[in-house]
């Protein structure tokens, strides 16, 4: 997410942080650098001037040129400055004081409109919300039937009719919402592969007689600045109340996400970080400020953690280290459960520079395979080898080298790395009697994994 970017200006702040006084020329050059990023990441140029504009202003300041540590004022600076681009702080979704809430989601064909839906109906299903979709594109082939095998399979219901026109589908839907008590209906409107008069006339039809309280834009943030351009023209003819970016999580260049508040005056309220249905996250932009410029986004990850780690495994987890009981089936579950919360690459990026990860680890590209076939090992163990790990002879490794399609050596790699750990755990519970931190740390750094 954004990697070419946060790279480039995180760069330039690693120059900017080693002057001990900062000259007007190097604020210039930091300023150079800064917009030659953002126009290369697609940003818009008319915000990337603007933008440009207001850092410097505050760079050649008093605050900063009087600062004992000017190159982290600069940093802090542009942080705020993107933070208000993107739009101070989160947007929330409009609640009907009717009771019951009407979304239209509309956008061009291949933006990931009807996946969307259901993502964003499984969101507020978690909220505790009572959501109906309705199939509104009846010409994209396949289209009603994605929405309703979706809808299934998170448990809410749908409302479709092929014989109808989209306006009638959407007025039967409201209908169909009041009778099975739904308080939030979602409409999957149709797309076009641009923008057309009939396209617009439509939708604009369906928002004339469902009142909508939120209309949604869904854009694909790899197009870059055409997605910006959509949200403009969407916007004229609609009056947007918010957007929701999907493909965050691909090669995308961040341009749509840092010009589409500024130029349509709309808030982003989601965004789309890859494929499973719960992969929908309210969008923060002091988080995602933070994440591009090197800060991390702690908040996030916690929230992520408190929803997918099992709390009273973690407790269970505890007493066994302290007890030096960590076995091979406890080691498994807690890959399971990392895994859970997304792409290991996401997860480190939240995590900010120099913190509790090493900036060298945090370059590592994680693959996924790795540990795919460390749970593959360690599903071939009987129980017993799992909690007991001493029975692995030779003869035992090769059957469960064969067993999960791996190597005797991947084996013998994964029991020493196993050991390795129960030795730290073990050193880290008698320095924690010890009540020695120092020793902790010491610890730590013998074992870097």
């Amino acid at each position: 997410m954004f990697s070419n970017l946060a790279e480039k200006l995180q760069n330039t702040f690693r120059y900017l942080k080693g002057k001990g006084k900062l000259s007007e020329k190097d604020v210039d050059q930091a300023m150079r650098e800064i917009r030659l990023a953002l126009l290369e990441a697609d940003v818009n140029f008319k915000v990337v001037k603007d933008f440009i504009a207001a850092v410097r202003e505050r760079a050649i300041g008093q605050e900063v040129m009087s600062s004992l540590t000017p190159g982290q004022q600069v940093i802090k600076i542009v942080n705020e400055e993107m933070t208000k681009l993107m739009g101070d702080k989160k947007s929330e979704l409009v609640k009907s004081g009717k009771g019951h809430t009407a979304i239209m989601m509309v956008g061009l064909q291949g933006s990931g409109k009807t996946t969307t839906a259901v993502k964003l109906a499984a969101h507020l299903g978690r909220e505790g919300r009572n959501p109906l979709l309705v199939a509104a594109d009846i010409y994209r082939p396949g289209a009603v039937k994605q929405l309703e095998v979706l809808s299934e399979s998170i448990g809410a219901k749908s409302y479709s009719n092929l014989e109808a026109d989209p306006v009638e589908i959407c007025r039967e839907g409201i209908k169909m919402a009041e009778q099975e008590n739904c308080d939030v209906t979602i409409f999957d409107t149709a797309g076009r592969l641009h923008i057309d008069d009939e396209m617009m006339s439509e939708i604009i039809g369906i928002k004339n007689e469902i009142r909508p309280d939120e209309i949604l834009l869904v854009v694909d943030a790899m197009t870059g600045q055409d997605a910006v351009n959509a949200a403009a023209s969407f916007n004229e003819a609609l009056g947007l109340s918010g957007v929701i970016l999907t493909k965050l999580d691909g090669d995308t260049r961040g341009g749509a996400a840092l010009s589409v508040r500024r130029v349509t005056g709309c808030p982003i309220k989601f965004v789309g970080v890859g494929e499973k249905i719960e992969a929908l996250e309210p969008f923060y932009p002091d988080r995602m400020a933070s994440r591009i410029l090197g800060m991390g986004d702690v908040l996030t990850l916690i929230e992520k953690a408190e929803e997918k780690i099992d709390h009273s495994k973690a407790k269970e987890l505890e007493k066994k280290l302290r007890k030096q009981q960590f076995t091979l089936e406890d080691f498994r579950d807690q890959i399971g459960q990392l895994r859970s919360m997304g792409s290991l690459d996401d997860i480190l990026n939240m995590l900010p520079d120099g913190g509790m990860i090493p900036k060298e680890v945090k370059q590592i590209s994680l693959n996924e395979d790795s540990f795919k076939k460390v749970e593959a090992i360690i599903g071939s163990m009987t129980k017993k080898e799992r909690l007991d790990p001493a029975l692995l002879n030779s003869s035992r490794r090769s059957r469960i080298a064969r067993g999960s399609g791996t190597t005797v050596q991947d084996v013998n790699r994964l029991l020493n790395q196993f050991n390795q750990m129960q030795k730290m755990f073990k050193q880290m519970n008698a320095a924690d009697k010890k009540g020695s931190p120092k020793k902790k740390k010491r610890i730590m750094k013998k074992f870097p994994f």
